[in-house]
């Protein structure tokens, strides 16, 4: 059976009827994704920005962080306190998210006229697209963020298509969580708001739920904001960073631009392609044009600024969704050519994601954090009593603080600090704290702060063969006035 939309009130060229949801392929869909990730979810060993995470909500939960709004912190938190150091179960939400934007990938397909088909294609797009397969089990805040844009999508495909201005409060509302998981949610809004002035529909912006919605989501994204600019807004600082570690890690900005488009997986690069052209050729879409600028925009600030090549991850099933249902529309006009590409291309992109789901594997290997641990609480162990209970646990950078606050058995060492990102910014190590344990290449940030740095031990490992643990003793300067001159955002 197929839904009529409300005549009187859908925007022109919508769809006459919404077809009925696809449960079972797109279920399937969706169930193959969460087992697949759980399949590899239970294995020990922590992803640095999943360990950065539990760190900061076990120890750091606040309304905000350096480089993170606190909703992933939060989920990491409930999940240790239900089940302590048990991995399977920190990941379950992030596991969760990534199966529920499969299914908002397909009902926004349905919203835009696509039938069963179309809905499933969309759903295997969004399934096997790489960066969300190399991710989708780890809880971290860019594993959350695109269940939260593609429900924005399906807010505002859905609006087009019923003008039902209770949506655009919801849509307030699902913008300002989003801002709570992850920062570019609020560029996102921006460029949003800016191509429908330049594109329409205008009658978006004369609605006055729309701006009560702006203001919903500016209520609930305000305490993270207050924080950062309570901080100094140290998320600002953060995109030159992230521009200089590019080099390395993407090979630089050709290798964003790349990474922007090809994290959409075998089947997502075509879909989201054909989806781009048809926003911006098709008549029966023009309402909806302002999603391609808004692609467009984002596309161009990410590559101008040299951005993490998954930043668009939150678009690509909005995006296939348009294609996938643009395939349907040549499907049903009579165009055979090419009709069987579709279903070999998914058995190829699910091979693809595969392959990526098990390169997380060792990429979250026990390995080096074993390493790093166990030369620390060696170090820390060797100190004799009354030093030790002065003694703190510092780390050149937030990754080897992280690992040390939730591998390392309970008890056995203090809470890790760190000059490093997000450790910087939390508070500084009380005055009781005369000594310090530093684990890293080189202590030379602590030689203008105390006494005596020396090597006590060896903690390199493949990644960082260097590694030592630095006992620095003496410290000359209350702790207050050393943590503000340490504080860095960059990675050493």
């Amino acid at each position: 059976m197929a839904l009529t939309a409300p005549p009187t009130t859908a925007g022109p060229s919508v769809p006459a009827t919404l077809p009925r949801l696809a449960r079972w392929p797109v279920g399937a869909v969706a169930a193959a994704v969460a087992a697949a990730h759980l399949a590899v979810a239970w294995i020990p060993g922590w992803w640095f920005d999943e360990a950065l995470t539990l760190a900061i909500g076990r120890h750091h939960l606040d309304w905000g962080s350096v480089d993170q709004p606190p909703v992933a912190p939060l989920l990491a938190a409930l999940t240790d306190l239900i089940a302590p150091g048990e991995v399977l179960v920190l990941r379950l939400p992030a596991i969760a998210a990534t199966a529920a934007a499969v299914v908002l990938a397909a009902l926004i397909a349905r919203e835009l006229g696509g039938d069963a088909r179309a809905q499933t294609l969309t759903a295997i797009a969004q399934a096997t697209g790489i960066w969300t397969a190399f991710t989708g089990h780890w809880l971290t805040p860019y594993t959350l963020e695109p269940v939260t844009w593609l429900l924005i999508g399906w807010l505002l495909v859905r609006w087009w298509r019923v003008r039902d201005d209770r949506l655009l409060l919801a849509l307030g509302v699902a913008v300002g969580v989003a801002a709570q998981t992850k920062f570019q949610v609020i560029l996102l809004g921006a460029v949003l708001l800016l191509s429908v002035a330049v594109l329409g529909p205008h009658a978006l912006l004369r609605r006055p739920h729309l701006w009560v919605g702006v203001g919903l989501a500016a209520v609930i994204a305000a305490p993270t904001l207050v924080w950062q600019a309570l901080n100094g807004w140290p998320q600002l600082r953060m995109a030159p960073i992230v521009a200089a570690e590019a080099a390395d890690l993407y090979q630089g900005r050709t290798g964003v631009m790349i990474g922007l488009i090809a994290s959409a997986g075998v089947v997502g690069v075509p879909l989201v392609l054909l989806g781009l052209w048809r926003l911006a050729r098709d008549p029966a879409l023009r309402e909806l044009r302002y999603l391609a600028l808004t692609a467009a925009v984002l596309y161009a600030a990410f590559s101008i600024t040299i951005g993490r090549p998954y930043y668009l991850v939150g678009l690509y099933g909005l995006l296939a969704a348009v294609g996938a249902v643009g395939l349907q529309r040549r499907r049903e006009t009579g165009h055979r050519r090419g009709r069987w590409v579709a279903w070999p291309a998914a058995a190829l992109g699910a091979g693809a994601a595969g392959a990526m789901l098990a390169v997380s594997v060792p990429a979250a290997a026990p390995a080096v954090g074993e390493q790093v641990t166990q030369a620390t609480t060696r170090a820390y162990d060797a100190l004799p009593p009354e030093r030790r209970v002065h003694t703190g646990v510092m780390a050149e950078s937030y990754i080897y603080a992280a690992i040390l606050d939730v591998q390392a058995p309970e008890g056995t060492l203090p809470p890790a600090m760190s000059s490093n990102r997000s450790y910087g910014w939390f508070p500084p190590p009380g005055d009781d704290v005369d000594s310090v344990l530093y684990v890293g290449s080189t202590a030379d940030e602590l030689r203008p702060w105390f006494a005596e740095v020396r090597p006590v031990g060896e903690a390199g490992s493949p990644t960082d063969p260097g590694a030592q643990v630095w006992l620095a003793t003496g410290r000359l300067a209350p702790w207050d006035a050393v943590w503000p001159s340490l504080r860095h955002l960059d990675v050493q």
